[in-house]
């Protein structure tokens, strides 16, 4: 087989009940050695000071940055379709979320 035939070859995906029901979250937590990225997804509410971890995903850094590549394009095909995705606020006005945290050296932008 060439390189075209592996590429266009059919991959059949099984999805469990279990699995379909998906997981909420509203945190990831993420970090990095020189082999693998791990993504920890929990949530966490407002008064509730515990997280638990739902789901950890780990991959190599080339499947990371293809992984973020695919949700560029999806995001920018969501917005195509939807309209823009606005972020209300910045880090400073959420006590939780996906944030980008600072280095100490970064100066805050207000």
């Amino acid at each position: 087989m060439d390189e075209n035939q592996n590429l266009q070859q059919q991959i059949n995906i099984e999805l469990s009940e279990k699995e379909a029901e998906g997981n909420y979250s509203n945190l990831a937590i993420i970090s990095h050695s020189g082999a693998e990225f791990i993504i920890d997804f929990t949530r966490i509410f407002p008064g509730i000071p515990k997280a638990k971890v739902h789901s950890r995903i780990i991959m190599t850094p080339q499947h990371c940055k293809m992984f973020m590549n695919a949700l560029k394009e999806n995001i920018e095909r969501f917005e195509n379709q939807f309209g823009e995705i606005k972020l209300l606020g910045g880090p400073q006005d959420h006590a939780f979320g996906f944030q980008i945290p600072q280095k100490p050296n970064d100066e805050k932008v207000n």
